[in-house]
């Protein structure tokens, strides 16, 4: 917003001010806070009674005063108020668009918690080009929400309105990441009971809270601390293994990525073996493993495992390819 008139305004406003206590202090003979205090009555009109006798030339400099003086004390005052009323306008209507634009979000995820954890799971649907919405109360971590333009509400997580503001009825799933694990179970808890259907991944900061997380509603719980131990002593036991993970799943310069994909009802896989499905030969892709609709998971499958309706497939291979892939699977 641009200030620059108000700032104009301000320094004409106090050059009347001085200006008038100057004339009134060595041409009337008045004190200098007398002479002040006569200023600020003739600006602002409330209609005193002189504090002494003016002279002719007094009562000109007086007229001088009302006219000059009162003209931009109003255009000050205005400016302050347009100001203020744009701020608000503007803030008015920045809330107003980012409601429009959450309750049009269909098949996203709802982020609780905008921390180390949540920033960084939020990047990443953005790099997937995946929606979703944050809920955060911290400014700091508002700041950033609205620095990187990520649809956001300023609000409490724990409550059921301001998840079902958030899409929760037509969201794909729920991440809850807050640092408080009370405040995970009770956000898994009240989710749950709203959408009994809902994937909810949460975050638990002592491994102990991981078996409440579950009894509230939670799908899945991750242990930050506990997953970056295992990774650390996996990089000392195993570390080709750690590198090929990580250049299959995080290395974008490669182009290869492990993907899982769902064989729908209406497939043209359905019934098929992994030989006959010709995946590797058509797409290029590696089948490492088959999750059946009995969340048996078949690792290393062999060639003639068959495919069904349902059954999630586990596969490394090039973006364009997989992305051919997916098409062909819906």
């Amino acid at each position: 917003m641009n200030f620059s008139q108000l700032r104009l305004s301000l320094i004409l406003l106090c050059t009347i001010i001085a200006s008038g206590t100057l004339c009134y202090t060595y041409l009337e003979g008045m004190t200098p806070f007398e002479a002040f205090y006569m200023t600020m009555i003739t600006i602002s009109t409330v209609g005193f009674s002189e504090i002494k006798p003016l002279s002719d030339l007094g009562r000109l400099i007086t007229v001088f005063i009302i006219v000059s003086g009162i003209s931009v004390l109003t255009y000050t005052l205005g400016q302050v108020a347009r100001i203020f009323i744009e701020g608000e306008l503007q803030v008015l209507l920045g809330r107003r668009k980012l409601e429009k634009m959450i309750s049009s979000l269909r098949d996203h995820y709802i982020i609780c918690g905008y921390g180390r954890i949540g920033s960084t799971i939020a990047r990443e649907l953005v790099k997937e080009k995946i929606s979703f919405v944050v809920i955060e109360q911290n400014p700091t971590q508002i700041e950033q929400l609205e620095a990187e333009q990520f649809l956001y509400l300023n609000l409490d997580a724990t409550e059921e309105e301001v998840l079902l503001k958030a899409g929760l009825e037509r969201a794909r799933g729920l991440v809850t990441t807050v640092t408080s694990d009370s405040d995970n179970v009770f956000i898994s808890l009240t989710a749950k009971g709203l959408r009994p259907d809902l994937f909810i991944l949460a975050r638990a900061s002592d491994p102990k809270n991981e078996t409440k997380l579950l009894r509230a509603g939670a799908s899945r719980v991750v242990c930050p601390y506990l997953m970056g131990g295992r990774r650390m002593a996996e990089i000392l036991r195993k570390p080709t293994v750690v590198d090929f993970i990580d250049q299959t799943m995080m290395n974008d310069e490669l182009g290869l990525k492990m993907e899982e994909a769902v064989i729908t009802a209406t497939s043209p896989l359905v019934g098929k073996t992994l030989v006959s499905s010709k995946l590797r030969q058509d797409f290029g892709v590696i089948v490492v493993a088959i999750k059946k609709i009995t969340n048996e998971m078949i690792f290393n499958p062999l060639p003639t495992a068959k495919l069904d309706a349902g059954d999630v497939i586990v596969v490394i291979g090039k973006k364009d390819n997989l992305e051919r892939m997916q098409a062909v699977l819906t």
